[in-house]
């Protein structure tokens, strides 16, 4: 069986555009939750959000760096996020094709959970008010999700599989999942994969509210919102960005001389088969258990989890009862933490992104905390959550979960090489 390796790894979110500022940010126990204001929210249940703020200013996000004004146009803000998540993962990689051969082997599969909500939004109040030649000739190949493998594949040159996920927010865990596939298949030997969302708009806030999934009580204090496992818990928080990485076999790497972040050990995928947005019983269950299964690790080999851990009422608790259920007899010795507590729910990007802090936990021997967890749930009794504050610990193994509506469940183990 081939080896799969993490060569390179790019990310835009809140926190910053660069590894060394998510990294920090991430272990700081500081969220960066805040009261949107991109557009008026008065009368939105939910009004706040980890937004990323653009401009040229130091800290902020500048999309001109990488992807020209006229593009910028012609694009939506999820494709300009995955985009340059993914030209940072390939510069930190060091990797660039030269040969038609090695164009032919390398490939892209970026997903979105959403994709292109802003445009379609702005849109269909264009032809609304003003018919519908008013309508951009570049509406639907700048909305469509797979647009940032599309876009990826130009820039980069890369000729191999060309595709996309959507499973919610399940998608960026499914995208690197699948592409790790398709190296061990021997398809291709390198591939980017990730996800991006850019969902904070009127239309998701609404759509989300009405569903009641979003946090509506702390709207005054918006650090404090995302908080799960805790008893005051109400709801997630929406956040924004990308995290895309790029996947190698693992000799290919090696006589390259490329730098390794870890192997892509297991991958795991399940449904519930229950409810369109309620979680079931024994999806995440199933989902660690076969990603466990194909790793070939022992439940006490994990030392680390990144929960998917989204502070809503019934999920944290499946998600706590399901880990508990698989590592019972080791649980007094795994860690598990939610980074969401700090950086918000970014959907469709989540699960890419947190296979990012999980590898840097692993690299860099660190537990990021849950921040917010003042009072935990009773079915957190005997788990370490990591509570507050970063702590050290030797990490050889993590396991990254994700799970979506719809039922859809993935589940990544990554090693140390």
């Amino acid at each position: 069986m081939r080896r799969v390796v993490i060569t390179g790894m790019g990310m835009v979110t809140p926190l910053g555009t660069t590894l060394k500022e998510n990294w920090e940010g991430i272990i700081s126990g500081h969220s960066v939750i805040e009261k949107i204001n991109s557009f008026d929210v008065t009368e939105y249940p939910c009004q706040i959000a980890a937004q990323i703020h653009t401009g040229q200013e130091a800290g902020q996000f500048n999309p001109s760096q990488w992807i020209s004004e006229k593009e910028q146009r012609h694009i939506d803000l999820f494709v300009i996020y995955g985009l340059i998540a993914g030209l940072k993962a390939l510069e930190d990689s060091g990797f660039k094709p030269e040969t038609e051969e090695e164009k032919n082997r390398s490939g892209v599969l970026v997903g979105s959970g959403i994709g292109g909500l802003q445009t379609i939004d702005k849109t269909v109040r264009v032809l609304c008010s003003d018919g519908p030649r008013r309508v951009s000739p570049f509406f639907i190949p700048s909305a469509l999700t797979n647009m940032i493998s599309g876009h990826l594949s130009i820039r980069a040159g890369l000729q191999g599989p060309n595709s996309s996920v959507v499973t919610a927010c399940a998608t960026g865990t499914h995208a690197i999942g699948d592409a790790a596939r398709l190296i061990r298949c021997n398809e291709a030997d390198v591939m980017l994969a990730g996800g991006a969302e850019a969902s904070i708009c009127p239309l998701a806030l609404a759509g989300f509210s009405q569903v009641r999934a979003l946090s509506t009580h702390f709207n005054e204090t918006p650090q404090k919102a995302s908080r799960p496992w805790d008893k005051a818990r109400d709801g997630f928080v929406m956040g924004e960005g990308a995290g895309v990485v790029v996947l190698e076999e693992y000799e290919h790497a090696k006589a390259r001389g490329a730098k390794i972040y870890g192997e892509v050990l297991g991958y795991g995928m399940s449904s519930d088969a229950h409810h369109i947005t309620a979680p079931g019983n024994n999806g995440a269950y199933r989902a660690m258990k076969n990603a466990l299964s194909q790793s070939g690790l022992n439940a006490s080999d994990i030392d680390y989890i990144n929960a998917h851990g989204t502070s809503t009422g019934a999920g944290d608790v499946v998600e706590i009862q399901a880990v508990k259920d698989l590592f019972h007899d080791s649980i007094g010795t795994i860690s598990m933490s939610s980074t969401k507590s700090t950086v918000g729910h970014l959907l469709g990007a989540a699960g890419a992104v947190e296979a990012i802090y999980s590898l840097m936990a692993m690299n860099e021997n660190v537990l990021p905390p849950t921040v917010n967890l003042d009072d935990p749930i009773e079915e957190a009794q005997g788990v370490d959550l990591v509570a507050h504050t970063a702590k050290d610990k030797k990490i050889n193994h993590v396991l990254s979960n994700s799970f979506g509506f719809g039922g859809t469940n993935g589940c990544l183990i990554f090693g140390k090489v």
